[in-house]
Formats: structure tokens, C-alpha cells, sequence
């Protein structure tokens, strides 16, 4: 096991113990010298839950936080991340209407909301299709997004947005509009030119120029966990093992280190990072 010289925060990940490899997947963050990750709540389906109401995603969650249990277990530290998945809008195609299943979607980043309240998660996980599904679902999709801002602003908590790649600039005025700042919308697998706050895949080559600009940043995995996609996105020990590279080569430095895993997660997320 790597000795822990400093904290390592994976951004995104998803720990799967019923489609994945599940705690295997934490110990093997926790070997390369993961210290920090943000839980993030998977898809509905993953756990066999096809909502009718936002009451029906507490299945989801509370089986995220049980994870979370799990991998706190370990001696790992850990923020779960509570929502809906974009996609869900498109994947429930053929049980309801578009509008039908922005509501329910809708209802169910009430329940998250809930959780935030409570304690028992610290940001919101949102967005829209990162795909082509037409100017209906877009349109229905930002109002899904414009209540989780809105319900970021209400808890004071960050937005986790899953979005098409670019800038996303128009969510910039969406979090304004709903009293929520840009700079607590966070963009998961972020390119560099988007105007939210980056969380970047641990392997982007643009890492050393972004981190020497001084800009807050984040880094991810999205690992996904589940088997028949092994190491998607990237894998669980890949945001402890490049950020040591980058540390080694000499493309970062520690000060840069600290930004990147404690200082903007922190203000970010509101939360405490330390080892």
C-alpha cells in the first residue's frame, strides 16, 4: 500500500458490490493511496428500481449510502453524492411520456434534497443528455436541472452536472437565475473550456497546464463498476496512481496537489479534507 503523504479525492466514482467488483474496487483506491472519494449515486436501473414517483428513488439511495457504509470501513473517507441520472428521461422511453418522467425525476431530486438536509449526502447529482435527444427532451431536461440548482441554493449544497461535452455556459445563467453560484456547479467529465468547475478525468493531458494556471479543478475516475464493462471509465486505483505520476515527473507540484484534492473539494463541497 502506498504511504498517505497527502489526501487523494476521486471526484466521481461509483462503487457497485451488485453489478461490480464492489468493496474490491475501494481497497484497490485505498492501495494506490486513495484517501477521499465522492460517492455518486448510479442510475435507477442499476439497482433494479424503475421509478413511478420521487419516493421510489429512496431504494437508490439508501442503497448508495449503504456503500458508503461499507467503504467507510475500510478507513476510507466518504461523501455520497445523491440524484438522478439524465439519461433516465430517454431510458423510460417506453413506460411514459418525456413529461411524465421530467416529474417524477424531478420529485426524486426532491428526495435527494431530503438527504442533503439531513446530512446524510453533500451535493446533488443532475444534468442532461450528453447525447442527441432532440429539442422536447433538451427542454424538458434543463427544467429537471433548473429544479436541482434551485434545490442546490435552497440546502446550500453543490450540483454535480452530467452534461454534453463544451462549455456549458448556459448553465452559468441557470445557477445565477437560481440563486446558486457557478462556482458550486461542478462539471463531471469536464473538458477544460467549460465554464463550471472542472472535474476532470485523472488522465486528461491538459492537467499540468490547467493545474499551473492556478485554476480550481477537481479529478475523477467515473469508474463505473460494473462487469461487463471493466476499468470504465477509467479505474479505481487510476486517480491515486496519475496524480503520484504527475507529483513524479514533475508536472505538478505539491502545492498544485493540494488545490486539485483538498483545497477546491472543500470549497466546492463545503467539506472537510484532511488526513
Amino acid at each position: 500500500m502506498i504511504p498517505r503523504r497527502f489526501p487523494i479525492t476521486d471526484d466521481h466514482i461509483h462503487i457497485d458490490p451488485v453489478n461490480g467488483r464492489g468493496i474490491e474496487a475501494a481497497k484497490d483506491f485505498l492501495r494506490a493511496g486513495g484517501t477521499h472519494l465522492f460517492l455518486v449515486s448510479k442510475p435507477s436501473w442499476s439497482f433494479d428500481v424503475y421509478p413511478e414517483s420521487g419516493e421510489d428513488y429512496r431504494a437508490v439511495y439508501d442503497g448508495t449510502l449503504e456503500v458508503a457504509r461499507r467503504v467507510r470501513e475500510l478507513g476510507l473517507t466518504v461523501f455520497p453524492v445523491l440524484g438522478v441520472h439524465p439519461a433516465e428521461i430517454t431510458v423510460f422511453s417506453d413506460r411514459r411520456a418525456p413529461a411524465e418522467s421530467a416529474r417524477v425525476m424531478a420529485e426524486g431530486l426532491d428526495l435527494a434534497a431530503e438527504y442533503v438536509r439531513e446530512g446524510r449526502a453533500v451535493a446533488l447529482k443532475s444534468g442532461r443528455p450528453h447525447y442527441d435527444a432532440g429539442e422536447e427532451i433538451l427542454a424538458l431536461s434543463n427544467r429537471v436541472l433548473a429544479r436541482a440548482l434551485e434545490l442546490g441554493a435552497r440546502e446550500g449544497c453543490a450540483v454535480q452536472l452530467h452534461a454534453e461535452s463544451g462549455p456549458c455556459d448556459d448553465v452559468v445563467d441557470m445557477a445565477r437565475v437560481a440563486g446558486i453560484e457557478p462556482s458550486r456547479v461542478v462539471k463531471h467529465f469536464a473538458d477544460p473550456e467549460t465554464l463550471l468547475v472542472p472535474s476532470l478525468i485523472a488522465r486528461h493531458g491538459t492537467i499540468p497546464e490547467i493545474a499551473a494556471s492556478r485554476r480550481p479543478f477537481m479529478l475523477e475516475s467515473d469508474y463505473i463498476d460494473e462487469r461487463d464493462r471493466p476499468g470504465s471509465v477509467i479505474g479505481p486505483k487510476s486517480v491515486p496512481r496519475f496524480s503520484h505520476r504527475l507529483l513524479a515527473s514533475g508536472a505538478i507540484d505539491e502545492e498544485a496537489l493540494a488545490r486539485c484534492h483538498v483545497e477546491t473539494p472543500s470549497n466546492v463541497y463545503g467539506v472537510e479534507i484532511s488526513l
